[in-house]
Parts: structure tokens; C-alpha cells; sequence
């Protein structure tokens, strides 16, 4: 009974990927969109919009007042973004005054046009330097400027107060309706969400994997491509979860559990990447190969072969690994399932890989057994205690190395301490609220001339391309995108009119899909955001009878003069130049691999334990701020090819090395409760050149210090061997270890070319 079981499961295990079922494709969904975040914003959008226009028709609004009970419906909705459902209700119920005053003095200053543009660009001001006060101050700013701007675009009056008071009042009831009883948003939900797409985004990997075993030569680009895409995907899904770990953990140490497992699975799956590559390659695969976008493809060797018998076992077991990491846990069960989890994770035993195959094969096989084991304890710490009545030894050994670990977190204590917040001019966001001022004004002038009537629509240009953006060129980069989306914009607004006419209700529907589609897609394109907001403005001057296609061209003259202001603003006034903003960055990049790489080696060489996977997490959110920053350089616009290129391959060998510090973390954190890991204190001394070289780029790039010299010389395996031991043995931790030691020296010392800075050998 068992071998027909398990027969039937070998033989569909591969089919299982790329059958087209409706479960399947909500796994590419929900991977697509981890936590289902997007979804859920948009759909929570909409229906606060909806609901407050249902509102408003019962009470018999009229079209205007209608108009501005959806936008601020909208504003009240995705201004807020706390993590707890206190402080999303503490924030809402502040917002209503906050709105009802910026209403009231929008219809007061209605007609004072100097007074009137010079609070405006006050209010601006205060809505960008509340940024420093955290999700709350971020949220009041904007709720304070957006329900002013809408007070601009409905023409608001004195006269009209009372009943905008009341639009404002039900548009924020409404919101609250949306947010807490028709599409709720809890920090337990938000990460219960997180993790499923971290799941499916594994499963993808490793289908992706899978299709690497058997890519023709021809295909092999086209295969990597789709690898490094979803091996990123994978590490974002990783980072959001880090992110969202406080507040929906049900404590501390749940929360430290599941970091610590998320951190193996991810670890283990870009592992088992590596080493099908390596066995698909002539010689050892770069690791960079996995990083780097036109990497040059490795050359095909013939360690591989589709008709080879390793070749067919190995398609097999990435098929179980894929049935282990996709099938809920409630379905994961049974002596057949069992069988098969207990055959990848045997593979962690040498007598247990299959003979016959190549070295390469072999490192394959283990990779195998390491993630399987990987999502074993994945499985235990989502889904908690499990079926064990079917244990093999090697199993149970895992169970038990998982028991250890979670003892432990018991007495991890975090670090608490803060780097010092920058004061005065220094500070991100009183810098932005001057900038953002300065701009706004010119903006306001520049679009006084184009009209009296709508120079507001430049203003609010000016505004956007500030929010998120911390340089020159991240400006530069977010207008050029503002003004694209909305010329397509306006072309898809004229057809919207034309085609709505003087249908009401339907031109609100369409608002409200373009409502949804403007936040489903605006962590993805901000122009194509810009795109829908643009379309949605064609069809709400429709409503108010103010639509005309002179009105739209303006539209695209306004966004160009505001991202112009915007991005002259940012020039003159207290700058951050693009390339101070990435030295900054680097240099933070650069000393938190530096962190971890030294208390990773201490703790494998037999040091006290410490929390790495807070400092890798804190390595993962720099080298993001830094992706992030590199965007002008390695924008398709930039025309400074050289210096494009030059970015990439930096940030593809941070990549590179940040994958080697989270490698040796990981196993670092083992050592102090595994039977099978012991320290070496070898290590300590091998990784010595590690510490000066990263120390050496930091001062360069810091300025602090120009006269250092990257030293190179011999490998570090090759340093191992003079001590008169002779190197560890092969498949042995310290030989795994040594292995990322030494592509971690070659990657910081590959660094030094594109930052000038001199290499030789020690004197």
C-alpha cells in the first residue's frame, strides 16, 4: 500500500506546478501581491467611496457636494497607515477636525488670494514637516493639505460650510465603516497574509528551480531571468514580513521564531539555487550570476544530462519539495506524504544521497535536504505541532534541533539602542518642508499664469514628487513619471467623457475602478498610478460640468510647470545631491555587512551568542534604502551609460555579499545548541581580512580616511592551510562556511574597482 502511494505521488509531484488550476492561479495572485496588501487597499478604498456616494444620493446631495464627499472618503482612507487598529481609530477620529479646519479655512480664504496662496504654502510646510512625527504626523499632514486642495477644486464658500461639514463628517463615518467592519485590516491578518505569499513566492522558486534542471542551452537566459525575479520576490516577501513581525506576533518570542525561520527558508531556497546552477555550469557558477541583470550566463557542462538517472531522481524531489512548501498543512498528511518528507530529509545524511552522481549532483542533494529542512521548520512555526507518528531518525533529528532552537529564543534579548536622529536643517523632513515650500510657491505663481482657476493642479504636483523621495534625482526620476502617466492620462480621460456622456451614476463607477486600480498598481508604476488618477480627474470635471479638452491639456501643462518648480526647488534649496544621498547609504550598507559578517565568524569561532538575525534584517532594510536611491542612476533616462552600469554591478555585488552574511547567520545561530555544528576558531582568523577591507571601503567612501589599501592575496581556504591541520573536509559546516568567506572576500574585494579604491597585497 505504500509503494503504490508513494509511486503515485513521485509520479505527480511534477505536474503538480503546471496544472492550471483555480488554486494554482490564486497562488500567483496571492505571490504577486504579498499579503494581499494592494488588494485589500484598493478594495477598502473603493468602498468607503461607494458608501459615503450611497450616502450622500440618499440624503439627496447634490453632484458637487457628492464629488467631494468620494475625495475626501478617499484621503480619510489611505492617509492612514498605523499598524494597530487603535491608532488607525485614534488617527481617523483626529483627522475629522483636522479636515473640518482646513475646510473652513479654504472657504474663508476662498477669495483673499494673496493671504489665501500664502497659507496654502504655510499648511504645506507644516503637512511635510509633521513627517517626523511618525505614521500619525504623516497622516494629519496629509489629510490637512488634500481636504484643503479639495476645498480648491469644488470651490468651496463660506455659505457652503454646513453642509460640507456634514459631506466631511459622513465621508470619515464611512471611511471608518470601510476600515473596521467591511474590509478590516488587523496586524494578525495583514501577517497571516504575508506569510501565505511567502509560501506561494517559495513555491515559485522552486518551480523556477526546477526549470533550470532541464533548460536547453538556448533557454538558459530566459530561465536565470525568471530565477533572479523570483528569488527577489522571495527576499521582498522576507523583508515585509520583518516589517509587520511586532505587531501581529502574538508575543516576542513567536515573533523571533518565525524571523528566524522565514530567514532559513530564504536562506535555504537561494542555496539550493546556487547549486543547481553550479551543476549546470562547466566550472563553479559566480554567485553574482544570481544578481545581476546581463550577467554573463555560465558556460553548460556536462554534468547534467536529461536522460542521466540522478538527473530524472533530482526532478522528482524539487517536485516533493514543492509539495511540501505549497500543500496546507491540514493537507500535508499521511504515511505517503510523510515518506517523502522523510526522504528529502534524509538527504542531510551522506549514506542517504544516491550514488553514482557527480560531486555537483551531490551538493544538489543536500541543498534538497537543507531546505526541506527549512520548510519543516517553517511548517512548525506557522501551523504549529504536526503528525510525528511517521518519523524517520533523520526526522526526528530535525524535530529535535527545532526544539532546541526555540529554547533559546527564550533568552535572546534585543538591542535596543537607536542611532541618534539628525537635529535642525540636517533633518529629512524639515529639509523637505522647506524644499516642498519653496517649490509650491514658485509653482503657484508659474500656475496663477497658465490659470487663475485650476494653478492648483501645479501645487499639487510639486507636492507628490516630494512624498518618499530623499534626493535630486529621486525628484527628477518621480516627475518625468508624474508627467508621463499623465499625458496617457488625459488621452484616456477624453475617451472616459466621450464615452459617459451625461450618465452619472456611471461615470461613478468608473471612478471608483479607477480609484481601485490607482492604489492596486501605485507600489508597482508611479505612472501608471499617475495614469488612473488622471483619468478619474477627466471623469470627475465631467460630473461638474467643467470638463473640455482645454481643461485636460492644461491638466499636462500644470503637471509639467509643478514638476519643474519641484525639481528646481530641490536644486537650490538645501540639495541632497543624488551621489551624497548613495555615499551615505553605501557607507551604512557597508558597515551593517560588516556587523554581521564579524558576529557571524565570532559565534561560529566559539564567541557568545548574539542576535544576527536582527542585525541581518537590519542589513536587508539598508542595502533596500540604497536600491532604492541608485533608481536615477540606473534609470533607462539617465544619460550617463557608464555610470549606470557602474551602479548595477555595485548593487548586484552588496546583493551577492548580503546573501553570503545572511548564509553564515544562519548557521551561525545554530552553533550554540546543534550536536552537528561545532565552532572552529580558525575562522576568526580567516575572516580578518574581511573586517579591514570593509573597514578600508567605509572610510573611503566616508572620506574619512583615502590612504587605505584593500589588501588581497592568498584565498582564505589557502590561509586555513598553514596553520599545519590541513583544510576541513568536504560537506563539513566549516567547509560551507569557508566557502561563503571566500566569495564574500572576493565580492568586497570586487567592490573596490567601481570606488576607486587601491588594492595590494599586505606590507
Amino acid at each position: 500500500m505504500l509503494g503504490g502511494d508513494q509511486r503515485r505521488i513521485d509520479l505527480g509531484v511534477t505536474q503538480v506546478a503546471r496544472r492550471p488550476t483555480l488554486t494554482a492561479t490564486w497562488d500567483r495572485f496571492v505571490a504577486s501581491d504579498p499579503g494581499l496588501l494592494r488588494l485589500m487597499a484598493g478594495v477598502r478604498t473603493v468602498a468607503a467611496i461607494g458608501l459615503a456616494l450611497a450616502v450622500l444620493a440618499l440624503l439627496g446631495t447634490d453632484v458637487t457636494h457628492m464629488v467631494a464627499g468620494a475625495m475626501a472618503a478617499m484621503v480619510a482612507t489611505f492617509a492612514i497607515r498605523e499598524k494597530t487598529v487603535r491608532g488607525q481609530a485614534v488617527t481617523l477620529a483626529l483627522g475629522l477636525p483636522t479636515a473640518l479646519a482646513a475646510m473652513t479655512l479654504g472657504a474663508l480664504l476662498h477669495s483673499l488670494v494673496v493671504v489665501g496662496d500664502a497659507f496654502f504654502v504655510a499648511l504645506i510646510f507644516g503637512a511635510v514637516y509633521c513627517r517626523r512625527f511618525g505614521d500619525r504626523g504623516t497622516a494629519l499632514g496629509l489629510i490637512g493639505f488634500q481636504v484643503y486642495f479639495v476645498s480648491l477644486f469644488v470651490n468651496a464658500s463660506v455659505d457652503q460650510l454646513p453642509l460640507l461639514f456634514g459631506t466631511l463628517a459622513i465621508a470619515f463615518a464611512c471611511s471608518a465603516v470601510a476600515r473596521f467592519a467591511l474590509v478590516p485590516q488587523t496586524p494578525q491578518r495583514v501577517l497571516g497574509g504575508l506569510r501565505d505569499a511567502f509560501r506561494a513566492r517559495l513555491a515559485q522558486l522552486v518551480d523556477a528551480q526546477t526549470l533550470l534542471l532541464d533548460a536547453a542551452p538556448e533557454d538558459l537566459d530566459d530561465v536565470l531571468d525568471d530565477l533572479r525575479r523570483h528569488t527577489a520576490r522571495l527576499h521582498e516577501s522576507a523583508l515585509m514580513i520583518q516589517g509587520h513581525l511586532e505587531d501581529g506576533a502574538r508575543d516576542d518570542a513567536a515573533a523571533a521564531l518565525i524571523q528566524r525561520r522565514v530567514a532559513d527558508a530564504e536562506v535555504a531556497a537561494e542555496r539550493l539555487g546556487m547549486l543547481l546552477l553550479t551543476a549546470r555550469s562547466a566550472e563553479r557558477a559566480d554567485t553574482l550570476t544570481l544578481h545581476l541583470p546581463g550577467a554573463p550566463v555560465p558556460a553548460t557542462g556536462k554534468l547534467l544530462r536529461t536522460e542521466d538517472e540522478s538527473t530524472a531522481t533530482l526532478r522528482r524531489d524539487l517536485g516533493a519539495l514543492r509539495l511540501m512548501v505549497a500543500r496546507p498543512a491540514e493537507a500535508n498528511r499521511g504515511t505517503a506524504v510523510a515518506h517523502v518528507r522523510n526522504r528529502l530529509l534524509g538527504y542531510r545524511d551522506e549514506e542517504a544521497i544516491p550514488p553514482g552522481s557527480t560531486l555537483a549532483v551531490q551538493d544538489v542533494f543536500r541543498g534538497i535536504g537543507e531546505a526541506a529542512r527549512a520548510v519543516l521548520g517553517l511548517r512548525l512555526a506557522l501551523d504549529g505541532p504536526q503528525d510525528e507518528s511517521d518519523d524517520s531518525p533523520a526526522t526526528t533529528r530535525s524535530r529535535e534541533e527545532f526544539d532546541a532552537e526555540d529554547v533559546s529564543l527564550t533568552s535572546t534579548e534585543k538591542d535596543e539602542s537607536e542611532a541618534e536622529d539628525p537635529s535642525g536643517l540636517d533633518r529629512p523632513t524639515t529639509r523637505a518642508a522647506f524644499q516642498v515650500a519653496v517649490g509650491s510657491a514658485l509653482a503657484i505663481v508659474g500656475g496663477e499664469f497658465l490659470s487663475s482657476q485650476r494653478w492648483y493642479w501645479a501645487v499639487l504636483t510639486c507636492w507628490v514628487v516630494f512624498l518618499n523621495t530623499a534626493s535630486t534625482g529621486e525628484i527628477v526620476v518621480k516627475g518625468y513619471r508624474r508627467l508621463l502617466g499623465t499625458v496617457l492620462g488625459v488621452l484616456a480621460g477624453v475617451a472616459l467623457a466621450g464615452a459617459v456622456g451625461q450618465h452619472t451614476w456611471v461615470a461613478f463607477v468608473l471612478v471608483l475602478v479607477c480609484v481601485f486600480a490607482m492604489f492596486f498598481t501605485a507600489p508597482l508604476s508611479y505612472a501608471l498610478m499617475s495614469f488612473f488618477v488622471t483619468a478619474m480627474l477627466g471623469l470627475l470635471y465631467t460630473l461638474l460640468n467643467t470638463y473640455s479638452l482645454d481643461v485636460l491639456v492644461l491638466r499636462i501643462e500644470e503637471t509639467a510647470l509643478g514638476a519643474a518648480c519641484g525639481i528646481i526647488a530641490a536644486m537650490l534649496v538645501l540639495p541632497v545631491r543624488t551621489d551624497r544621498r548613495t555615499d551615505e547609504l553605501l557607507a551604512t550598507v557597508l558597515e551593517r555587512l560588516g556587523e554581521v559578517v564579524a558576529g557571524a565568524v565570532e559565534q561560529l569561532s566559539g564567541g557568545p551568542a548574539v542576535d544576527l538575525l536582527d542585525k541581518a534584517r537590519d542589513l536587508d532594510t539598508a542595502l533596500e534604502d540604497l536600491r532604492a536611491s541608485v533608481q536615477p542612476l540606473t534609470h533607462p533616462i539617465t544619460p550617463l551609460r557608464e555610470r549606470r552600469q557602474t551602479a548595477r554591478y555595485l548593487v548586484a555585488l552588496l546583493e551577492t555579499s548580503a546573501y553570503h552574511a545572511r548564509s553564515l547567520a544562519a548557521t551561525a545561530e545554530l552553533v550554540p545548541y546543534s550536536k552537528r555544528i561545532g565552532a572552529d576558531p580558525r575562522l576568526a582568523r580567516a575572516a580578518q581580512r574581511i573586517d579591514h577591507n570593509i573597514a578600508v571601503l567605509v572610510a573611503h567612501v566616508n572620506e574619512t580616511d583615502t590612504t587605505g589599501r584593500v589588501e588581497s592575496g592568498a584565498s582564505i581556504t589557502a590561509m586555513l592551510e598553514t596553520d599545519g591541520l590541513g583544510m576541513p573536509a568536504a560537506n563539513t559546516v566549516t567547509f560551507r562556511v569557508l566557502r561563503h568567506l571566500q566569495r564574500l572576500d572576493e565580492n568586497i574585494t570586487g567592490l573596490a574597482r567601481p570606488l576607486d579604491v587601491p588594492v595590494g597585497p599586505r606590507v
